[in-house]
């Protein structure tokens, strides 16, 4: 009976011996936070090799050859950097009565990973030069090297960051789809729905359950020489705190002349139906010079907007401003 007591009784120690350490691993799985990774350089050479190779498609306008040639190309792209790569199709309804066939683009990094940030830019350009400051083939589609262009290349660079200096964090990046293909120069106040058609998609139809990424960065006209990017009016409204934080850190970067501390006014754009429709926080930057009656930049709308109004710097500038945002918030340093 004394053996079978001293017996039982070791192996009760033995157990909870066992017992504690397995809680301890599990414990120091859970709760050790996530390994600090220096913010990566941005290189603008190769984002402005990705805005080439989307003018070398030729205009990406939802229906053509170029359009689709230059979606297997992202995709292609995305998958390359080790992306998980969601194709959302949808029909774009446009308000000139065409029904064109577009795709909304999802590259997922760490999907398992519930802490996430939310990147977005446009990959369509426009299917009409209609700026009313140029007479130039106006039924023309454009290239939109900046519009759509600029920003899908940011994207793509940062994705590439992502493969090369890898974090423990969520990151999704989305290209819209059917961005361009609103009615402008119309007093219609209904005419803001026939823009954004890919987010207002994605919106009403989000790719998994329960996202909830904690904010989302959107970049348009982000690439011109000259870009300026005062605040946005409903991204302040929207997400003031994200705001902020980003453009504190563009100042503390020395970028100050391109993140200004100003009100550029508000822009139907993305980030507009993110936040209104699926209540996800989301800012935009985008080029506000205002040195135009547009309030844009000389080139948007016209076949101005080609590979010569792309500037590296102004790509360094924006790129290297997101990448801090994602690698700072990983480290928790934002």
């Amino acid at each position: 009976m004394k053996k079978f007591s001293l017996v039982f009784i070791l192996g009760i120690l033995i157990l909870a011996i066992a017992c504690k350490n397995e809680s301890s691993q599990n414990t120091s799985t859970t709760d050790t936070p996530a390994q600090a990774v220096a913010v990566p350089s941005f290189d603008r050479d190769s984002a402005y090799a990705f805005v080439a190779k989307q003018v070398e498609f030729g205009p990406r306008v939802p229906g053509s050859d170029a359009h689709k040639a230059c979606k297997d190309w992202l995709v292609g792209k995305f998958k390359s950097y080790g992306a998980e790569v969601i194709e959302q199709n949808f029909q774009a309804k446009t308000y000139y009565g065409a029904t064109l066939p577009a795709t909304n683009i999802i590259a997922q990094f760490n999907p398992q990973i519930g802490k996430r940030i939310l990147l977005a830019a446009h990959w369509d350009s426009r299917h009409a030069a209609d700026s009313p400051l140029s007479t130039e083939r106006k039924g023309e589609p454009i290239l939109g090297a900046d519009d759509g262009g600029s920003g899908t290349a940011v994207l793509l660079e940062v994705a590439r960051q992502l493969q090369q200096h890898p974090i423990e964090m969520g990151v999704d990046i989305i290209l819209f789809d059917a961005e361009d293909l609103g009615e402008s120069g119309t007093e219609d106040p209904n005419s803001n729905t026939t823009w954004c058609l890919g987010s207002q998609y994605w919106a009403r139809n989000i790719h998994t359950g329960n996202y909830r990424p904690q904010y989302g960065i959107l970049l348009d006209m982000v690439g011109s020489k000259g870009a300026q990017f005062p605040v946005e009016q409903y991204s302040q409204q929207f997400a003031p705190q994200v705001v902020r934080e980003v453009w504190l850190l563009a100042q503390n970067m020395g970028y100050n002349n391109y993140f200004l501390q100003t009100n550029g006014g508000g822009v139907t754009d993305d980030h507009y139906f993110v936040n209104t429709i699926a209540r996800i926080p989301m800012i935009d930057i985008i080029n506000r010079s205002g040195e135009t009656e547009t309030g844009f930049g000389a080139h948007w709308h016209t076949h101005n907007d080609n590979l010569d109004v792309i500037d590296k710097r102004t790509l360094k500038a924006v790129g290297q401003v997101v990448t801090a945002v994602i690698y700072r918030e990983h480290n928790g340093t934002l």
